[in-house]
């Protein structure tokens, strides 16, 4: 009977740990799939009241990870003629992006790796199941939380710098109170702002196998000697 529970303990909390398992990896692809992969673009206007022939109603500007924003440029009318000038958003967020994204990258390789040694590799992974894997889980989870952090507030700096009311404190023909600059179209923010979600999510789901981990390390006393996979 002992035998029995022992092994049903141990399907079930083996069927947990696979669990956790795949939902690391989905997280984490589309963690940086919603980030690296994204692009916005937004549009505002400029209606040149002294001189119509040089108004443009439809100023593009279009932005994309990894959001070196400083190197976006766009031309706008000085309403003087046809005279123009060249432009550049503001800041430069491609340390927090590309932070995110590789921390996305590493999560998926290693979760990959760790799911085929446990299940080809069973006999190894016993005899090796000792500190090394809760550290790994406990950087991991710790990394999640910093970089989920830092994009999250660089996502609403981003969203501040590329804010058409913003963009148009950039053009000159703007501080001229006979012109009038409107804003088109914004960006939408529904990929970025669900990417911050998941980041968020790969550390609770992270956190949370470090328990799991822990019960394996054979520091854990209580309850029958299972083995499970480690930040799987």
């Amino acid at each position: 009977v002992t035998q029995v529970i022992n092994c049903f303990l141990c399907y079930r909390m083996a069927s947990g740990t696979l669990a956790l398992s795949l939902g690391q990896k989905l997280f984490s692809i589309f963690a940086f799939a919603t980030c690296g992969g994204y692009s916005g673009q937004l549009w505002v206007s400029v209606d040149c009241q002294l001189d119509k022939a040089s108004s443009n109603l439809s100023i593009g500007i279009d932005f994309a990870y990894p959001f070196r924003l400083h190197q976006v440029s766009f031309e706008a009318p000085l309403c003087e003629g046809r005279r123009r000038e060249r432009l550049f958003l503001i800041g430069d967020y491609t340390s927090s992006a590309e932070f995110f994204v590789t921390i996305a990258v590493f999560a998926f390789l290693y979760s990959f790796m760790a799911t085929i040694v446990y299940i080809f590799f069973q006999k190894k992974y016993r005899e090796n199941n000792r500190g090394p894997l809760i550290v790994r889980t406990v950087v991991f989870s710790f990394m999640w939380l910093v970089s989920s952090s830092a994009w999250a507030k660089a996502l609403s700096d981003i969203k501040v710098a590329t804010d058409p009311d913003e963009v148009q404190e950039l053009m000159s023909a703007c501080k001229v109170m006979t012109n009038k600059c409107g804003s088109v179209q914004g960006p939408r923010w529904s990929g970025l702002n669900t990417s911050v979600v998941f980041g968020f999510l790969n550390f609770v789901l992270w956190a949370g196998n470090i328990w799991f981990v822990f019960k394996e390390t054979g520091w854990h006393k209580g309850g029958p000697s299972v083995t499970l996979m480690g930040g799987a």
